[in-house]
């Protein structure tokens, strides 16, 4: 048992000019303050306090003194040319030592601070300081010292040395035994004179000389609790548990594949089917009839159009389809490859109802190459994104290391179990679902490509006329954006803070963009966005999610401008998918008016009670009101966290379309097979759980580290995970889920000729 000795002093004089001087000699140190004692805050604004009260540093026993004997010599002093009272009394603590898993109250004031000794037992490594107390304010600080004398246990020093956060209700601190040679360690608490740093009010000006009342308004009831933090035993069943619950995926999946093998080996054998098929789902030997009835409501054109469209494309499906290579010659700008599509596919893109026939007749390798560029080139923008990142949130982690400031990373404190240099590794950990996820969906997406290609090669004709047309580039840069947010997301939670969010969801926003761009695609696999366009969208979104982060939280002038670059492109984006991206934006002369006057006078005037393209208009109305509520509501509230507004747009976006997509599937009396119904129920049920998990705030760089500190909580799964972490792990499961249904989505049309598949 250490003891220690407090010393008070009190003085009633409020002369700044003559104060009273106390100096502390020891064995080892000397310990000296004023009375009137000063503090300064923000605007150089003073605080005197007469009351002062100091722990003395401990001093460890020696072989000449007894155990409980200290030395201690007090000086008192002043230059006064009078008389000053003071008031000098020493004691000793007798509860100086903290002791494991029992909690401790006491009172502390920003003259009257206070410091504690703890001692690791013998089978525990690593230790959770926690701090509680009824009232936010005043602002506090929590310090962990190495035991060196002096102690810095004062607001304008507590900083110098060791760990530290600051506190209005609650704080925790994670220390380990292998930190201090020693093993043990002082825990300091001091009170601010000023509550800005902890989010409260600054106040306006201060009237005079002001004494002992301080004490009094900053007094601060404290409880401190230290209890064992977890073993490396649980380290290693965390780590388990994350990579063998994603493993169960990949078994999963092979289940599923050689299931399906089987499957088509026996109708193969049956002489009914063909043992390679396009997309690894059935491809009939034979033309079969349309999955559209006659009558349907989506309606039909006469034959004499479909066999146009049919002669139109002949040349395209006669082509040898053993080349599927990336060797050609062809660039993006020789698509149309035949003369008169020039002129004929303006016709074709006005019929009331379109087939896949009229929007999927260009040359299948030059369009595959076309979505091909959309990996590449995600990946060199994974690279140069991603090492700077991975720069920064190192210096990040090296700086919160060095100068032990705990408040520059806003962690659960709570559940923050350390590993190595990282502060919170189950954080980090936790991102490990997206990236085998995100491998697993690209070996998919290649088993699927290979066969593709192996019924190429056996049944040209059967392949280029059945079905969605296969291209699988987009699918590729799914799996690599998917990689990446777990990247990136585990790069971001090294330090979680205001500065870098926007490296959580840069890749959120190109996942949500590449999904729509894919469900786009597959009915309008000639008139998607190349890959340099979208990626060059997905750059002006970025830009305006760091503008935002910078000028969103008080400018009113950047929401009146985003909103209406928001409303505009809205409906720049509207023209281009109601007439099929016949409405050239970019042609900028008297033409267009004149041709945008005649539009808005057809479509608008003579035929208002019912539009030309009916089912395009709903989901184009509805999807402009979705997008003026967002522009509406941020010009309105002006959210602090933009990033994530932006992501809500996006997401808001991918799942109108995604259900006008189902909707028109099914009532295009098209089906639904096991496994697309079953990702598509898997989805919606994982991101139900997901989106429990994300509301569940822990911490919030929008407030100080210390407010944020008020919404911490323990780990709720293995004592290693919180909340947060359980929504890393499910919304890499829903992604999956997510990007599955896209894949699967449409593998009941494998046998249906593509002039009687609608586009919608």
């Amino acid at each position: 048992q250490v003891d220690a000795v407090r010393v008070y002093v009190n003085s009633s004089s409020e002369n700044l000019q003559y104060p009273v001087l106390f100096v502390v000699r020891q064995q080892k140190g000397v310990l000296s303050w004023q009375v009137p004692l000063i503090f300064r805050g923000l605007y150089q604004r003073t605080y005197n306090y007469q009351e002062v009260s100091r722990t003395l540093c401990p001093s460890e026993p020696t072989p000449e003194t007894r155990p409980s004997e200290q030395i201690i010599f007090v000086d008192v002093a002043s230059m006064a040319p009078f008389n000053i009272a003071y008031e000098l009394l020493v004691t000793r603590l007798e509860n100086f030592q903290l002791e494991t898993n029992k909690a401790f109250n006491f009172t502390a004031s920003p003259s009257q601070p206070q410091y504690f000794l703890y001692r690791f037992p013998q089978d525990v490594d690593s230790v959770i300081i926690n701090v509680v107390s009824d009232a936010a304010y005043p602002c506090s600080v929590v310090s962990v010292q190495d035991i060196v004398c002096p102690v810095y246990d004062l607001d304008h020093n507590v900083e110098f040395n060791g760990v530290y956060q600051s506190m209005t209700k609650q704080a925790a601190i994670t220390v380990q035994r292998k930190d201090f040679p020693g093993e043990q360690f002082f825990v300091v608490f001091v009170i601010k004179p000023e509550d800005y740093a902890c989010g409260g009010s600054v106040p306006s000006s201060i009237h005079g000389n002001v004494n002992r009342t301080w004490n009094l308004q900053r007094t601060k009831n404290l409880q401190v609790t230290i209890v064992p933090s977890i073993k490396k035993s649980v380290y290693v069943q965390a780590m388990f548990f994350s990579f063998l619950g994603f493993l169960s995926f990949y078994l999963g999946s092979v289940v599923v594949a050689f299931v399906h093998y089987i499957r088509v080996q026996r109708k193969a054998s049956a002489g009914r089917l063909s043992p390679e098929h396009g997309s690894g789902m059935m491809t009939s030997s034979h033309p079969i009839s349309a999955s559209t009835p006659e009558g349907s409501s989506y309606g039909a054109i006469d034959e004499s159009s479909s066999s146009g469209a049919r002669q139109l494309s002949s040349p395209e499906r006669r082509a040898p389809a053993g080349s599927d290579t990336d060797s050609s010659v062809e660039e993006e700008s020789d698509f149309d490859t035949m003369p008169e599509i020039e002129s004929d596919k303006n016709i074709i893109r006005t019929k009331v109802f379109l087939y896949l026939s009229d929007l999927s007749r260009k040359d299948r390798r030059i369009v595959s190459k076309k979505y091909k560029i959309y990996f590449w080139n995600i990946i060199t923008i994974a690279v140069f994104y991603a090492l700077p990142v991975i720069q920064l949130v190192i210096t990040y982690q090296t700086v919160v290391n060095v100068t032990g400031n705990q408040d520059i990373c806003y962690y659960n404190f709570l559940c923050a179990h350390p590993l190595g240099v990282l502060s919170a590794f189950n954080n980090i950990l936790s991102n490990v679902g997206h990236m085998m996820l995100g491998f697993l969906f690209l070996l998919i997406v290649l088993r699927r490509d290979i066969l593709h290609r192996r019924a190429m090669e056996m049944k040209d004709i059967y392949t280029l006329d059945y079905g969605i047309p296969k291209h699988f580039g987009l699918f590729y840069a799914m799996g690599i954006a998917l990689m990446m947010e777990g990247v990136l997301s585990a790069c971001y939670h090294v330090c979680p803070n205001y500065s870098n969010f926007q490296f959580d969801t840069s890749f959120m926003y190109m996942i949500a963009g590449l999904c729509m761009l894919k469900l786009y695609q597959t009915r309008h696999p000639d008139i998607n966005a190349s890959a340099y366009s979208a990626y060059a969208s997905f750059a002006v979104v970025i830009s305006l999610a760091v503008l935002g982060v910078v000028f969103g939280k008080n400018d009113m002038w950047f929401w009146v401008i985003f909103s209406l670059i928001h409303i505009l492109g809205s409906l720049a984006l509207s023209t281009q998918i109601y007439y099929m991206g016949r409405f050239k934006i970019g042609e900028c002369n008297m033409g267009m008016f004149r041709r945008a006057v005649m539009v808005l006078y057809t479509d608008c005037i003579q035929q208002c009670s019912r539009p030309m393209y009916m089912d395009r208009m709903v989901l184009l109305i509805v999807g402009n009101l979705v997008n003026w509520s967002f522009a509406i509501f941020g010009l309105v509230y002006r959210p602090r966290d933009f990033a994530s507004y932006i992501l809500g747009i996006f997401i808001c976006n991918l799942l109108l379309y995604l259900a006008f997509y189902i909707i028109m599937k099914l009532r295009s009396s098209e089906r639904l097979l096991p496994i697309p119904m079953f990702c598509i129920v898997a989805t919606a049920v994982v991101w139900a759980a997901a989106l429990y998990f994300f509301f569940q705030t822990l911490s919030s760089w929008e407030e100080t580290p210390a407010e944020s500190r008020e919404k911490n909580r323990p780990c709720i799964l293995l004592g290693f995970f919180d909340d947060h972490d359980v929504w890393h792990f499910l919304s890499a499961a829903a992604l999956f889920f997510s990007f599955l249904v896209l894949l699967t989505l449409d593998d009941d049309l494998d046998t249906v000729r593509r002039d009687k598949i609608p586009v919608f």
